[in-house]
């Protein structure tokens, strides 16, 4: 009986194969805007992602202000300064750093045979390659020993390449920081950069040699990277140089802490709600779809009644004839979601990589939009459309089944 049933939901699909098509791709286009959207929500947060990720996102600055609360007997408004012992005390108490190195900058007039310029240079322990992940693009990075020998070796951007050089070998080439002369070591890869941000013309050379060019009594701050919690490691960072400075640890004006794990967890709250909102827009597209499905089984019920009396009629229960229409409205969708599915892939592959952060920064493609669709979207569409297909499918299977035969076989 069963077997009968199934047949006749096909024989009536393949009779009425216009209609059958039409709701087809009904299904199908909505299953494919889920796919789509949910795959560009996701791709946003991959974006987003890339932007922090060029930096590294377990990283912390630690920059010294003036304090605003009163702490003991030390009034409001003193200057903080950091020193080596800072340092020391940073690397001894605050859990599960990885690197940290002080940081000195100064602008200074930065020039070759050819040109002059201004530009920021910056003095850092060699650890800040693996802090700030500064890649090498020619050349090499200072080491530790040419930081301990105080050599005068450059580390320079890859603008401040091409405006010193143009398209020349930059390497072994001489330049003078503040009329001091210097040996260019390595250029780095660049990094995203937006508008006038001078992130790619900043040069930088051995923390020590800097003393050269600016006193090292007091530091402009540290950068660091960890493993772990990162707002326990914030907490204890600021416990550490409250204590030190004689400030409540709660004064966020007497040191700035720049927690790049706390920004991308704000970012990434948005992109869960992006997410969210794209979900329910895809789900009310297939949602409309589904009304579409709905609308033409309730049709082919009306058209059939007079068979749905005569199968009943012939002994057939009120479950087969529920199997019967149910079967027809889950096949128009699962066929409908194949469709869609494979009609997401080659959009998403058609389309590749959407303009996203590359229109506002320069080098900034990884941090492009691509609509990569994951094993995790196509169960989430899937899921949605089994719920769809089988709400839509039952209200007329349940109508169908429910016919009185007497009433059913009188049907004109």
């Amino acid at each position: 009986m069963l077997r009968d049933l199934w047949g006749q939901a096909y024989g009536a699909m393949i009779y009425n194969r216009r209609r059958t098509m039409i709701t087809i791709v009904g299904m199908a286009w909505g299953i494919a805007t889920v796919v789509l959207l949910l795959s560009y929500g996701a791709g946003f947060g991959r974006a987003v992602e890339a932007i922090f990720a060029q930096w590294g996102t377990q990283l912390i600055g630690v920059f010294p202000g003036r304090t605003s609360e009163q702490a003991g007997g030390t009034k409001a408004g003193v200057q903080v300064r950091f020193t080596q012992d800072d340092l020391d005390r940073l690397w001894n108490t605050v859990p599960n750093l990885q690197y940290i190195s002080p940081m000195l900058n100064k602008d200074v007039p930065v020039a070759n045979e050819l040109h002059t310029f201004t530009w920021t240079v910056n003095g850092y322990r060699a650890d800040i390659q693996n802090i700030l992940k500064l890649d090498v693009d020619s050349g090499r990075f200072f080491t530790d020993l040419d930081d301990q020998q105080r050599n005068h070796v450059v580390v320079i951007g890859s603008e401040a390449k091409t405006k010193l050089f143009s398209g020349q070998y930059a390497i072994g080439q001489r330049i003078r920081l503040n009329g001091i002369g210097f040996t260019i070591i390595g250029v780095l890869r660049p990094k995203m950069q937006e508008g006038d941000d001078d992130v790619n013309r900043q040069v930088y050379v051995p923390f020590n040699t800097m003393g050269d060019i600016k006193d090292m009594k007091y530091f402009d701050g540290f950068w660091m990277n960890y493993r772990g919690d990162h707002m326990l490691v914030e907490q204890a960072v600021r416990n550490t140089l409250a204590a030190t400075h004689n400030f409540r640890p709660s004064d966020h004006n007497a040191i700035y802490v720049a927690n790049l794990m706390e920004q991308l967890k704000q970012f990434r709250i948005i992109t869960i709600a992006l997410q969210v909102l794209l979900l329910f827009i895809g789900a009310l597209t297939l949602g409309i779809a589904g009304i579409g499905l709905m609308n033409i089984m309730l049709v082919a019920v009306q058209q059939r009644t007079r068979e749905i009396g005569i199968e009943k009629a012939l002994g057939a229960r009120k479950k087969h004839i529920l199997i019967q229409f149910l079967a027809e409205a889950l096949v128009i969708t699962g066929v409908g979601g194949v469709i869609g599915i494979a009609l997401a892939y080659a959009v998403a592959i058609g389309v590749g990589r959407i303009t996203f952060y590359s229109a506002l920064a320069s080098n900034a493609e990884a941090a492009d939009i691509q609509l990569l669709i994951s094993p995790t979207i196509v169960v989430v569409a899937t899921g949605i459309l089994i719920v769809v297909g089988m709400v839509s499918g039952m209200i007329p299977a349940i109508k169908a089944a429910n016919l009185n035969p007497i009433e059913a076989l009188r049907y004109e």
